[in-house]
């Protein structure tokens, strides 16, 4: 019988004690068969920890060059209504519409909230 990977890290090396399936790589627990809820809600933080929302503003605190123009988000720049992105693997993690440059990505570590 072949055990299913864990649900939380996806790991292959699951193994059952009594009832439940145990990952001994990030010590998740659940049962088989069982619809697994795993915590997929993801904190997002500003630069001085605060937590952020969809729907928050915030502003930018460091000069942004903007790749492929000459054009810079410069500090203090505010920017309405964030949106966050789940599934992004290069650290941008925040979708936004900036005035004045358009739709764009930033990275959560150059926002304060306000």
């Amino acid at each position: 019988m072949s055990l299913p990977n864990c649900p939380k890290c996806s790991s292959e090396y699951t193994y059952q004690d009594s009832d439940l399936l145990i990952c001994p790589e990030c010590s998740y627990e659940w049962k088989d068969g069982e619809q697994s809820q795993v915590d997929e809600q993801v904190v997002i933080k500003d630069a001085v920890g605060n937590i952020l929302q969809d729907g928050d503003a915030v502003t930018v605190i460091k000069d942004l060059k903007i790749k492929g123009s000459s054009s810079v988000v410069k500090v203090g720049t505010k920017v309405k209504s964030i949106r966050f992105l789940t599934d992004s693997s290069d650290g941008h993690d925040i979708d936004c519409k900036v005035d004045g440059i358009g739709q764009m990505k930033l990275k959560s570590e150059f926002v304060k909230k306000v």
